[in-house]
């Protein structure tokens, strides 16, 4: 039951009474498991390119990238508090860890030791290597972590040091902007990149940034577009009580959360751009390791043009009409053998415009391609055939929150998967005829996850909508391709700096 309060508070976050009882249906339900299938694995559902065949696509790329406007789209919204868990549990009990160990033995290693250097002598008088001589190493860390000093654990990933070169360090923002011109700037010489980030962050963004650009655009011969924007208040969820009543704060109103990234499909669709690529703000490395990532970039787009050029042949054929049974067939095996499309047996049966029609909305569809790496036990998401609702079988992306892990048929699914996704997707947003899709239309709102969480004591559900490159996108026409476990290279903990390939 809600108040004339809560109506109004819906109101003002752009959100509708409707949409408020669907969330509240949905955490009473729970979460809908989705039914895997079988893995996808190489030969079925995942290509592996050759060597020939890898520069086949960058060379397609190369020949038609003229034609085509090019976005990079960053999900950087989140603070680095989780990186640096460990060092701020360090803060609270001083008892060293492996990790703590490995921390201090190596700290002269990372990017921001200068600026670690001269925050601990303006704090303290003295800097890192008298701080450990004297054993006080929870006021290093203090330096690094809290406000008096850097402030690391308040600052977005994009805004830390990640990577230390002969003559400068580079923020794992400056990365991104190198990438981006080197795969993703039009013929125009324009880069064009999109970052989500928390509001408390957008003006830092634009600072930096504005000290960085003119450096880098005379450095790679580019001109940046950089565009930001934060998740809607419209996209937050609400959550229930343990009696399945809408959790409510202090003062009575309604409690509404972070709906998490699936959120970003939003800004994605606002963003209204052609050929997107999609890659996470710590997942990148130093310019000098860049070049395997480069070229598989490159080939996941040139794959992506030439087969969106193949399905916008058939759509206008298909938007013509006067096909024949054989032109039919002809596409009827374009969408099975080289879209992956399911259309059952009985569709052959259909009257020539019902076929028409059926073939023409499934495809014309927003297409992707998805990097897959070789599974090495890192967690999260991975690549999967899986039945929906309608009884259709689709490649999707599938978290493991999504698979009920109690049945012995979905875990050993699970258990079969090959491959892992790193978020290294390449996206076409536009139809056709050169239109926008409205990318909200191909979600599943089914499948979303609800979790146990608890705020001032009290235990809630919570509800996370269809993540970005999951439910968000259940309704596109997917490709999965494996890509160099290299360019997986995620920063998750501040050690992970320390890894080769960040060095």
């Amino acid at each position: 039951m809600m108040e004339k309060q809560d109506l109004e508070q819906i109101k003002e976050r752009n959100v509708t009474e409707e949409q408020v009882n669907q969330q509240v249906a949905q955490l009473r339900r729970g979460t809908a498991y989705v039914q895997l299938v079988r893995p996808a694995t190489i030969g079925d559902g995942i290509i592996r390119m050759t060597d020939d065949q890898v520069k086949q696509m960058t060379d397609a790329f190369e020949e038609d990238r003229e034609y085509y406007q090019f976005t990079k789209f960053v999900p950087a919204s989140g603070a680095a508090s989780r990186m640096f868990k460990d060092l701020f549990t360090f803060i609270e009990n001083g008892v060293e860890t492996k990790f703590t160990e490995i921390f201090f033995a190596h700290i002269h290693c990372f990017a921001f030791t200068e600026d670690l250097e001269q925050a601990c002598k303006k704090l303290y008088g003295i800097g890192i290597d008298e701080l450990k001589g004297q054993n006080r190493l929870v006021d290093i860390v203090k330096a690094l972590l809290l406000e008096d000093g850097l402030a690391y654990g308040k600052l977005p990933k994009a805004l830390l040091k990640f990577h230390h070169y002969e003559h400068f360090n580079r923020l794992a923002l400056e990365e991104h902007l190198v990438e981006a011109a080197r795969y993703a700037a039009s013929n125009d010489g324009i880069a064009r990149l999109h970052f989500t980030v928390s509001p408390e962050h957008e003006q830092p963004f634009k600072d930096t940034v504005a000290k960085l650009i003119d450096g880098y655009e005379k450095r790679y011969g580019v001109k940046y577009e950089i565009g930001y924007s934060c998740q809607k208040p419209s996209t937050d969820t609400v959550a229930i009580d343990a009696e399945g009543n809408l959790f409510r704060e202090k003062d009575g109103k309604l409690l509404f959360r972070p709906g998490g990234h699936g959120a970003l499909i939003e800004n994605l669709n606002d963003l209204g751009q052609e050929i997107v690529f999609i890659k996470n703000i710590d997942n990148i490395v130093p310019e000098t390791r860049m070049a395997t990532t480069v070229t598989y970039k490159k080939a996941l787009a040139g794959m992506l043009l030439r087969l969106q050029q193949l399905t916008f042949e058939y759509l206008e054929m298909l938007d013509e009409g006067g096909l024949t049974e054989e032109d039919l067939a002809e596409i009827m095996r374009f969408a099975k053998e080289q879209l992956h499309l399911d259309i059952s047996d009985f569709v052959s049966a259909y009257e020539p415009m019902e076929k028409i029609d059926f073939l023409y909305n499934r495809l014309n569809r927003p297409m992707r391609i998805c990097g897959m790496v070789k599974n090495e036990g890192e967690p999260g998401g991975g690549p999967f055939w899986v039945r929906n609702n309608n009884d259709e079988v689709s490649l999707q992306i599938i978290e493991s929150s999504q698979i009920n892990h109690g049945k012995e048929d979905q875990e050993a699914i699970f258990k079969g998967s090959t491959h892992f996704n790193p978020v290294d997707l390449v996206c076409g947003c536009w139809n056709y005829k050169g239109e926008a899709f409205n990318l909200t239309d191909y979600v599943d709102p089914n499948t979303g996850f609800v979790s146990s969480k608890s705020k001032d004591g009290k235990e809630l559900k919570a509800l996370e909508l269809p993540g970005l490159w999951n439910g968000a996108m259940a309704d596109w026409i997917t490709f999965f391709v494996e890509v160099p476990i290299e360019t997986f290279n995620p920063v998750k903990t501040v050690n992970d700096l320390l890894k080769p390939m960040h060095n």
